[in-house]
């Protein structure tokens, strides 16, 4: 069995798993770093914070990943860390922690008791693919917007992924990875001088449970957890033909948010973006073999957990142009996948093109972004244009049944 899974892995899911990260890390670490100094953080609570979120996602995609053989993909709340840069400064952090417990052991309920699943069985597919799409976009259509502000960077890295495309699809990310880090490194866009290895320091905190930070922090937290990234991130792996079961999923991501919430960690749940990465098929050409790409995803979450914040400047070093297109290219699979189940559906087309619409707005309301107000645009048309349509096709069904009973 070991040797099997082993001979499983490959170099394309490695760089998926990879890309992923550096994806991960690259643009959400600035929002951790502007929290954490809303919330008067010192270095040491810093770390620690880091270290607490990328272990848990590293540990839940790894244990996940070879239960299920599927690319799980796990990592922290991105809305979740803005919304602590924007409020955080209210509460001590004591009070964060414990608001950042209780929005743990809430998610678990929800996960144990299979109500997430129910809700999650019950949206079309179409629908959840559409959101997919609309996710992807921006990023797909960022990969040639940066060509404006770094035509010197993005043309050989654009070049390399069309020969790649031609010549070697298994590679068709890795190369032109290469290429950018080349021509980075020959025009002096790679600075590496701040980045340390020092190894993080786990800063336990006991946590004190107060009505404010329960209502102020606890409740945003979760409603962003459960609508804008569990949601989202099981849609994500539904759109991509995985069919994995939800419950688990999110119980596991909440108790691990759980058990590393005193160390810092406001919480972990199943990707969205990164997730599209993984389960993609630049990820490889067999589905059955991207769960590699999850494992391959967590361990390298906990190679920069181990080292916190220091090694974090790795990854925000790169220039933004090089970790937009070489997310932006590694995604177009995913993108082609959901646009094309979106559309394939005539009962539910509409439906999918006003989810795709709603979340490529980028509208945010109350807090919860634009993908959950996508999922919930379409499901509303869904009640209004696909109920009456449903039970008129059943009436004709029913009404030629008995004529040619007759």
């Amino acid at each position: 069995m070991l040797r099997r899974t082993l001979s499983e892995s490959s170099l394309s899911a490695l760089v998926a798993g990879l890309v992923a990260v550096i994806v991960s890390y690259a643009g959400p670490a600035a929002l951790m770093f502007q929290a954490a100094e809303a919330a008067h953080l010192t270095q040491a609570q810093l770390s620690s914070w880091i270290w607490a979120i990328s272990v848990a996602s590293g540990v839940t995609g790894i244990g996940l990943s070879l239960r299920y053989r599927v690319p799980v993909i796990t990592a922290w709340s991105t809305p979740g860390a803005a919304l602590l840069a924007a409020g955080w400064t209210a509460y001590s952090y004591p009070e964060a922690i414990g608001a950042f417990i209780a929005v743990g052991v809430a998610i678990t309920v929800f996960g144990v008791t299979g109500l997430f699943a129910a809700f999650m069985d019950r949206i079309p597919k179409a629908v959840v693919s559409a959101m997919l799409a609309g996710i992807l976009f921006r990023f797909c259509v960022d990969v040639f917007t940066r060509m404006q502000a770094a035509p010197l960077l993005v043309a050989p890295m654009l070049l390399t992924w069309l020969a790649a495309r031609r010549l070697a699809p298994r590679y068709a990310v890795l190369l032109p990875l290469l290429a950018g880090l080349a021509v980075a490194g020959m025009t002096g866009q790679l600075s590496f001088g701040a980045v340390s290895a020092a190894p993080a320091v786990p800063v336990l905190t006991v946590p004190h449970f107060t009505m404010g930070a329960l209502l102020g922090l606890g409740v945003p937290l979760f409603v962003v957890a459960m609508a804008g990234q569990n949601a989202t991130g099981l849609g994500v792996m539904r759109a991509s033909g995985y069919d994995t079961p939800g419950s688990p999923l999110v119980t596991w991501t909440g108790v691990a948010s759980t058990l590393l919430a005193p160390f810092g960690s406001h919480g972990v749940n199943p990707a969205a973006i990164t997730a599209a990465i993984c389960t993609g098929p630049e990820a490889h050409t067999d589905p059955a073999r991207r769960y590699w790409a999850g494992i391959f995803c967590g361990g390298f979450y906990v190679l920069v957990g181990t080292f916190g914040a220091t090694l974090v400047g790795l990854f925000t070093a790169l220039p933004q142009a090089l970790v937009a297109v070489v997310s932006g290219l590694a995604l177009l699979g995913a993108f082609l996948g959901g646009l094309t189940q979106a559309t394939e559906d005539p009962v539910h087309r509409e439906c999918a093109i006003i989810t795709f619409l709603v979340t490529v707005s980028g509208v945010s309301l109350l807090g919860v972004g634009s993908s959950f107000w996508g999922l919930l645009a379409g499901l509303l048309a869904g009640v209004v244009l696909v109920g009456p349509q449903a039970r008129l096709q059943a009436a004709i069904t029913a009404h030629a049944a008995g004529a040619v009973r007759k």
